[in-house]
């Protein structure tokens, strides 16, 4: 489920080798081959990127999640998740990613009973939110002003300010105009219902009690977690490696999918790197991530570009913390962009 994060130039360390000779009485065996420079030990990791494992091994020592990261919820995605694909249009995705919303129905203002969160190793009941609080949370505002639609209100129209004031156009709830690309408009909230969804947290894969908002032109409802604040345990603080970043490697982000033990991420490279390499640290207990690139030889804009990339675990990710290399940082899941 989609819902998924310090530069440049690291000169490359070449290895040889070349063969004993033999020993005997008789003539010297004649040497074998030496290795290809390029192909370093089969179950060596690529020496170009020694500095990464260094700093990956710092992170990894220094990574010491407290109690609730163990035992308590700590979700690693946003709280607004989607429960499968949508079938997202560009109009649709970005007001998803923006949270535009406007709801059509009453939403219940009354507190649930205590919901169970479900851990691949237990369980763990835990205060809720009411629908209306769910959707103040969703709900991140109204589309800006874009191309035909005016950004003061036309004489004597508009919606009056509370308290007085001069008027303001109408929200989301007014004429649809578009920008260059997009249409400037909400997604339609047009029922909800107490259920659960799929959420990456510190112990795996939970399932979360969320309420889901059925949504005018998505195929599938929009969940937003309905677990209190008090039950919700932080992410752990960033590591400190106690170095800064070699130079031709580059931070993580974030995390786009995690899906077994494939993860898909965002690294943050210069406008003019290339030879972009995703590379990773895989422990028992956590998993560091980072890439390498090949800067720029002349001159290039100053310009961070995010850029996705993948790897493949030895074994599913599970409950393991996913670390940046640089900052020693959790990454979590974000939204759609």
């Amino acid at each position: 489920m989609r819902r998924s994060i310090a530069l440049f130039g690291l000169p490359i360390l070449v290895l040889a080798g070349c063969a004993a000779p033999g020993s005997g009485p008789a003539a010297p065996t004649a040497p074998r081959p030496a290795a290809p420079a390029s192909a370093p030990p089969a179950t060596a990791p690529d020496q170009r990127w020694a500095a990464f494992y260094q700093q990956a091994g710092a992170v990894a020592d220094a990574w010491r999640p407290g109690q609730a990261w163990r035992s308590g919820y700590v979700p690693l995605e946003e709280g607004t998740v989607l429960t499968g694909d949508p079938g997202f249009t560009d109009e649709t995705k970005l007001a998803f990613s923006n949270g535009w919303f406007r709801e059509q129905i009453a939403l219940p203002t009354a507190t649930p009973a205590a919901g169970t969160i479900r851990f691949p190793d237990g369980t763990l009941r835990v205060p809720l939110i009411s629908a209306a609080e769910a959707y103040a949370q969703l709900d991140k505002g109204d589309p800006p002003p874009c191309a035909g639609r005016p950004a003061e209100p036309p004489p004597g129209g508009g919606v009056p300010k509370p308290g007085g004031g001069p008027t303001v156009e109408p929200g989301p709830d007014g004429p649809v105009s578009r920008t260059a690309d997009h249409p400037c408009v909400p997604l339609t909230v047009t029922g909800v219902k107490l259920g659960s969804a799929p959420v990456r947290t510190s112990r795996g894969q939970a399932t979360v009690p969320a309420w889901l908002f059925t949504v005018e032109g998505l195929r599938t409802p929009v969940a937003r977690l309905a677990v209190a604040k008090p039950a919700i345990g932080a992410v752990p603080a960033a590591v400190d490696p106690g170095r800064p970043l070699a130079a031709g490697l580059v931070t993580a982000q974030d995390l786009d999918t995690v899906d077994g033990a494939r993860l898909d991420y965002r690294v943050g490279v210069g406008a003019c790197d290339t030879g972009i390499t995703p590379l990773v640290l895989e422990r028992d207990d956590v998993v560091v991530v980072g890439a390498g690139v090949i800067p720029p030889t002349g001159p290039c804009t100053m310009q961070l570009v995010m850029k996705p990339v993948s790897v493949t675990l030895k074994a599913p990710l599970g409950g393991r913390a996913v670390l940046d290399v640089a900052r020693g940082t959790p990454l979590t899941v974000v939204r759609p962009r």
